[in-house]
């Protein structure tokens, strides 16, 4: 009579265990960081950072973007603000799609304030299974003059599962350098 209680606590005691193994490896999500930068050669920062902030033009810029619909939109040529919906496919997993909403700061600086800045902030909540697990990440992406170029510099913080930590740092680096090099290339083709 004794051994049939032990064995449920033996057994309460392995689900459990297993189960925050799995949350922890799997569920739970570590903030990572990863940064990128480039030069846009022949191009003003303004222009570069107008580009960028365009919605619309992201799908020429970030390959795996499907389709996206803006959701909300305020402000004005210094602070401009908006909240997007969007979907994408993963691009080492092309059957994977995720849907994301994206809440975005663009601001430069007043004029008559030294040194000029150009910024794009946005926050990215990525919903997967129908929206019942999401993963956060955090951008800042900012644009400056050099001599007649551009130097383009992002910084991102994002939260992925540390059992699938390369796989996300894969996908984040194929998204980014892509965005960078079609940036490049669109605006070096402009300056010709």
């Amino acid at each position: 009579m004794h051994g049939a209680p032990r064995f449920n606590i033996r057994r309460i005691s392995v689900f459990f265990t297993l189960g925050l193994l799995f949350y922890v490896l799997v569920i739970s999500g570590s903030y990572y960081e990863y940064q990128i930068g480039g030069t846009i050669s022949n191009a003003r920062p303004e222009k570069v950072w107008e580009y960028v902030a365009d919605f619309n033009k992201m799908r020429l810029l970030n390959p795996t973007i499907i389709n996206f619909k803006i959701l909300a939109d305020h402000g004005h040529a210094h602070d401009w603000r908006y909240t997007v919906e969007y979907t994408e496919r993963l691009s080492h997993w092309p059957h994977w799609i995720n849907t994301a909403t994206a809440k975005y700061m663009v601001t430069k600086t007043k004029p008559g304030v030294t040194p000029i800045e150009y910024a794009i902030q946005s926050t990215h909540e990525t919903c997967f299974f129908k929206g019942l697990y999401c993963l956060h990440t955090l951008s800042e992406f900012r644009f400056s003059g050099v001599k007649k170029d551009t130097y383009a510099h992002e910084r991102i913080k994002y939260q992925c599962p540390p059992l699938l930590s390369s796989m996300c740092r894969r996908e984040l680096e194929y998204q980014r350098q892509a965005v960078i090099h079609n940036l490049t290339h669109i605006f070096n083709k402009q300056s010709t």
